[in-house]
C-alpha cells in the first residue's frame, strides 16, 4: 500500500506535493473545527478548497476545479451564517425540518445538474468516474449547506461522500487527498456522534 501512494509521486513536483500536504492539513484541520462546533472550520476548510482548486487545474481536471470554486463559495456563506449576528438567529445543533430536507434534495439535484453541464461545457468524454463524481459532488454540496445551518445530517452525508471519494482520489492518482478522505470519514463518524450525544442531551 505505500508502494502505491509513493508510485503516484514519482513524477509529481515538489510544489505540487507540498500543496497537496498542506490541502490535507487544513483539511483534517477543518473537520476537527468542525466536529468542536468552531468557526475556524470555515477559514482552514476555504485553504484547502482553494488548495485543491490548484492542485485539479494542474491535473486539467477543469470540471471537478470548477466544482471546488462552487464549494468554496458554500464555506464563505457557512462562515458568514456561523459568526454572531443580531439580524440572524444564533445556530444551535439541530436535525432537518421537513421543508429542509427538501430543500437539500432540490441542492443534491440542482448540483449534480451543474456539475454534469460543467462537464459538458469542457468537453469532458463521461465515463464512470466522472458520474461518481457528478453524485458526490450533490452528496457534498447539500453537506456543506446543512453544515452551515448547523444540522447533523451534513455527517451522514459527509460520511457516505468520504468513503465514494477514497477510491475516486486514489484512482486519479491523487494519494494524499485518498488518504485524506479516508481520515474525513473516520472523523466525520466521531463528530456524527458527538453531535448526536449533545442533541440527547437537550431532549
Amino acid at each position: 500500500m505505500i508502494d502505491f501512494f509513493i508510485s503516484q509521486y514519482k513524477n509529481a513536483s515538489s510544489l505540487q506535493i507540498g500543496a497537496e500536504f498542506m490541502a490535507f492539513c487544513f483539511g483534517i484541520m477543518s473537520v476537527y473545527f468542525a466536529k468542536k462546533e468552531n468557526i475556524w472550520v470555515y477559514p482552514t476548510g476555504l485553504v484547502s478548497t482553494l488548495i485543491t482548486v490548484y492542485l485539479l487545474y494542474q491535473a486539467a481536471y477543469f470540471a471537478d476545479m470548477t466544482m471546488n470554486v462552487y464549494y468554496s463559495i458554500m464555506s464563505i456563506y457557512g462562515w458568514y451564517r456561523w459568526i454572531p449576528n443580531a439580524q440572524l438567529p444564533v445556530l444551535k445543533i439541530s436535525r432537518t425540518t421537513l421543508r429542509e430536507k427538501f430543500i437539500g434534495f432540490g441542492l443534491f439535484v440542482l448540483t449534480m445538474i451543474i456539475t454534469y453541464l460543467v462537464y459538458v461545457f469542457f468537453e469532458y468524454k463521461l465515463e464512470i468516474p466522472n458520474y461518481i463524481d457528478i453524485f458526490t459532488s450533490g452528496i457534498f454540496f447539500t453537506a456543506m449547506w446543512y453544515m452551515a445551518l448547523k444540522k447533523i445530517e451534513n455527517w451522514t452525508l459527509w460520511i457516505i461522500g468520504d468513503c465514494i471519494a477514497v477510491p475516486l482520489f486514489a484512482y486519479r492518482g491523487l494519494g494524499m487527498l485518498s488518504l485524506q478522505y479516508f481520515i474525513f470519514s473516520i472523523m466525520a463518524i466521531v463528530a456524527y456522534l458527538s453531535w448526536r450525544t449533545y442533541l440527547a442531551k437537550k431532549i
